[in-house]
């Protein structure tokens, strides 16, 4: 019997590891070559890793939730006779096909995700007496959501049950070396921490660790940009397509404050800093409890037509699971619009290995003197955080300053959209 092993796929430009976010298949399941074999989160994206070959599952090597390094083993695939295995499959009695399908939904419907094992528990509803929609019977989301809606909720029976339920798909969470006991009562909800949160949670604790961070903050009066958008919004869409937003100015403004302050436009590599000469900036787009960092490539030779344009369907892409690698690849500074939320002031943690992190706060009415008059302005907070290793206090003054500059000169006179 041949036995071909299946490794951890690079995904991305510097990978170097991926979380087993799901499992696809089972031992003794059949495959085909290039068929999905496991859902694989890294820090640049989420996607599925094909089988190299066709033939039978012999062993899975790695769990749900394992992070794996580029290059490990994750399974073995048994090829000898599959020509043979395919015949006899095809003369068996139709009989077994029903079971066969009914033992693969069962495993996959068991696989409850966070946002189903909430809506579950806040609604009452009895997971065991759901039929899901999603690949091998799994529950999605969405099934639960049309059950809300229609209001034949399935209860319940006993609180036991649902505590042993939602212990199974918890027994996976990931332990640190410091974690300490955490006393949970009835009705306490256990998320396992793996896949995306996982990556999250390594990424910022890395960030954090290696990383001495320093923050800096400026204000801004954006009142001609806010009054040029509003007047331009309406018609821009109806000829474009889609919205312009006050991001797109943002990220236009700090493309030109980095080509003439290209210090921030850096990286740490151990005993030197390297300077990057394109300006690729990373813009977060959150999905549910998944977070995203796509990148604008080459934002300072774009108008803000078309960075607008990047806006729109990179976001899409994000909510529709439609990101590719190359659309997380390459990015050297991240702009946050933490403003959506309606924040107006944070510090946010860099993006490793970048130098820096700009968070572009919520636009708000303040009053302000004016010629020792009182004046309602539209105003902005804009926070950097800096690695303090690669960038001091006085290049990143003078780059919030030239970044706030560009931002209040923007009006119908001096900014030109295409």
């Amino acid at each position: 019997m041949a036995t071909e092993k299946i490794t951890m796929p690079q995904l991305g430009e510097s990978v170097t590891e991926g979380t087993i976010s799901t499992w696809l298949i089972k031992v003794g399941d059949q495959v085909n070559k290039y068929d999905p074999i496991a859902e694989v989160m890294t820090d640049k994206v989420n996607a599925e890793v094909p089988s190299s070959f066709t033939g039978v599952v012999k062993e899975l090597t790695a769990n749900e939730g394992d992070t794996v390094a580029v290059g490990e083993l994750i399974c073995y695939i048994d090829t000898e006779g599959v020509a043979s295995s395919n015949e006899a499959s095809e003369n068996k009695s139709t009989e077994a096909e029903p079971s066969k399908s009914t033992e693969v939904d069962e495993s996959m419907k068991k696989r409850y995700s966070p946002a189903v094992l909430r809506l579950a528990q806040e609604n009452d509803i009895e997971l065991d007496q759901v039929t899901g929609s999603g690949r091998g019977g799994r529950i999605t989301r969405k099934d639960i959501e049309k059950i809300i809606a229609s209001g034949e909720i399935p209860k319940a029976t006993t609180t036991a049950e649902n505590k042993e339920t939602i212990q199974r798909s918890s027994s996976k969470s990931v332990e640190t070396p410091n974690e300490k006991f955490v006393a949970t009562q009835a009705g306490d909800l256990e998320i396992p921490v793996k896949g995306v949160r996982k990556v999250i949670a390594d990424n910022m604790v890395k960030s954090k660790q290696e990383i001495p961070h320093a923050w800096m903050t400026v204000e801004v009066d954006v009142s001609e940009l806010v009054k040029y958008r509003n007047a331009v919004k309406d018609s821009f869409k109806k000829e474009e397509g889609f919205s312009l937003t006050y991001f797109a100015f943002f990220v236009k403004a700090v493309a030109q404050g980095l080509k003439e302050y290209p210090q921030l436009n850096s990286m740490w590599a151990g005993d030197k800093i390297i300077q990057k000469k394109d300006i690729h900036l990373s813009i977060a787009v959150a999905k549910e409890n998944e977070l995203f960092v796509p990148v604008i490539k080459h934002a300072d030779e774009k108008t803000i037509k078309a960075i607008a344009r990047d806006i729109y369907e990179l976001a899409m892409k994000a909510r529709n699971g439609k990101l590719t690698a190359a659309d997380m690849q390459g990015g050297t500074f991240t702009v946050n619009n933490t403003g959506s939320f309606g924040s107006i002031s944070s510090m946010g943690v860099i993006n490793h290995p970048q130098a820096a992190i700009l968070q572009v706060e919520s636009i708000v009415k303040r009053p302000v003197i004016i010629n020792d008059m009182f004046a309602a302005r539209d105003m902005v907070n804009l926070s950097l955080s800096l690695d303090h290793r690669i960038l001091d206090g006085l290049v990143c003054g003078r780059f919030l300053s030239r970044v706030k500059e560009i931002l209040e000169n923007m009006n119908e006179h001096t900014t030109n959209l295409y």
